[in-house]
């Protein structure tokens, strides 16, 4: 399994013994006394004072080049805003906005279904009818209904995962949709390449109107399912994927109309040379998405920039923790695993220690993107990191 730790500040590499290395190091530091769990509110490592104003952001996109400055430090400002944020109030806002999205969620995944069956039929006739190739790639790939259907079904299992067998409730179960889309075009290339071989003389497909209308109309759907998914696609792992299912269909279902009309107006060679194109443009897509979903279930880093939103909410948590040893979040599936090693008095009593651990752990775990949190408890930093294998 992959993993990362981090910090807001990156030290050198610290020998255990090390006093001069443990004062440079912001994950050893003693907090205020000042500092409590709400310290986001209380700015204790002074960071409001690297906001930059909007009346200097504005000056910033008055130099030459100045618009891509301005647009990180704008990136810059709402890092330090999510900072500032009480821990609690980042769970409350994940919270909300998960229940204000799940409705969203639901139709997206659920449209998408009932169009893609709709469309099949549709798409289907004009594919057969015409007997394009071009036309057969893109009804493949752009009304898939049994692989809709998988994603359908997965969305609904997800939520209905019993919690004994699928300890994080199946938020993984959505990965397998990119490997069916990839691997159905693979048959198309095959046609392709036979049409090419066999194919004699130089006579034209016949031209079939109602086809193109068919497929014109699939286009004018999806284009609108695109929208939709576009503007909610950070909402949900499934509507990111029906997002690029979608956006992978205007390709095809526009570029099928071109080389069918082709093929049967200009060349003979057009249409299956279109199909190939299509085939081999989906293939590539799924495939970079199957890696990623591939590298999320192997364990890939978080970004930097959340890895250190969990480091600076654990650092500032309460005034009892007296440093960060080890923060560490990765991909397990579409969300992240965290774990955290805090370090408190050793002559702290345990039931206080584990209540500050499973408050932090709560509270973390409240966040949008979070999975699961695990939070060790230690009193001392001189020792190898937790969890390390050694081999």
């Amino acid at each position: 399994m992959s993993t990362a730790t981090s910090a807001l500040v990156y030290p050198p590499a610290r020998t255990p013994a090390s006093a001069t290395n443990r004062q440079n190091d912001v994950e050893l530091m003693a907090l205020p006394s000042v500092v409590g769990r709400e310290a986001g509110e209380r700015d204790p490592y002074s960071l409001r004072d690297k906001i930059i104003s909007d009346a200097d952001l504005d000056g910033i996109r008055q130099r030459k080049k100045g618009k891509k400055l301005a647009s990180f430090y704008n990136d810059q400002n709402s890092r330090i805003e999510d900072l500032l944020k009480p821990l609690s109030t980042l769970s409350e806002e994940a919270a909300q906005d998960s229940k204000d999205n799940a409705t969203k969620v639901k139709i997206a995944v659920n449209l998408s279904l009932i169009a893609n069956c709709a469309l099949a039929i549709l798409q289907l006739y004009a594919a057969i009818s015409s007997l394009s190739l071009a036309l057969f790639a893109s009804c493949i790939d752009a009304v898939d209904p049994f692989a809709n259907a998988i994603l359908w079904a997965a969305h609904r299992a997800s939520d209905r995962a019993e919690e004994k067998k699928w300890p994080v409730r199946g938020s993984r179960f959505e990965t397998m949709y990119g490997s069916i889309m990839g691997g159905v075009n693979v048959i198309l290339v095959v046609e392709a390449i036979q049409e090419f071989v066999t194919h004699k003389g130089d006579d034209l497909k016949e031209f079939h109107l109602a086809s193109i209308i068919a497929v014109a109309v699939a286009f004018a759907v999806k284009f609108a399912l695109f929208l939709y998914c576009y503007a909610i696609k950070r909402s949900s792992s499934q509507v990111q994927v029906l997002w690029e299912d979608h956006r992978n269909d205007l390709l095809t279902n526009g570029f099928g109309i071109l080389t069918a009309a082709g093929g049967a107006k200009l060349a003979w060679w057009i249409d299956p040379m279109g199909a190939t194109i299509i085939a081999m443009c989906i293939i590539t897509v799924w495939t970079r998405t199957v890696y990623e979903q591939f590298t999320f279930l192997a364990g890939i880093s978080a970004p930097t920039e959340f890895i250190n939103l969990v480091t600076y909410k654990a650092m500032t948590f309460s005034p009892d923790i007296d440093s960060v040893d080890t923060v560490r979040v990765y991909h397990s599936g579409p969300n992240y695993f965290v774990e955290v090693d805090i370090v408190l008095s050793p002559e702290m009593p345990l039931g206080k220690s584990h209540d500050i651990a499973q408050d932090l752990q709560d509270q973390i775990e409240k966040l949008k993107e979070v999975d699961r949190c695990f939070v060790h408890v230690d009193h001392e930093v001189d020792h190898e990191p937790e969890h390390r294998k050694k081999i």
